[in-house]
């Protein structure tokens, strides 16, 4: 993960709108059946918001050489890729 002080400026204000947009959705969570407090042209709004704050997000880190596909991980999930140590490749090891 890139460290805080490693992005941009832009970058450090895509992810702290991306965090306050995300926040004011998780708080404002309302039970099915219940009026929303927010209208829908609101929430619609929040979601654009957060599609061009992703794509911006994708753009800046190709520009930057970063990957995004990045995700965290549970430890006893299982891994796809094995890594190997260097110090276990023996010379002269390899079988033909």
């Amino acid at each position: 993960m890139t460290a805080q002080h490693d992005l941009s400026k832009e970058e450090q204000i895509l992810q702290m709108m991306k965090k306050v947009l995300t926040d004011v959705t998780k708080e404002t969570f309302t039970r099915p059946g219940l009026k929303h407090p927010l209208s829908d042209t609101t929430i619609l709004g929040i979601r654009d918001c957060l599609s061009l704050i992703t794509a911006r997000e994708i753009e800046l880190s190709g520009e930057h050489g970063r990957l995004m596909n990045q995700r965290p991980r549970f430890i006893d999930q299982p891994q796809t890729s094995v890594v190997v140590p260097i110090d276990n490749i023996k010379p002269g090891s390899k079988e033909d």
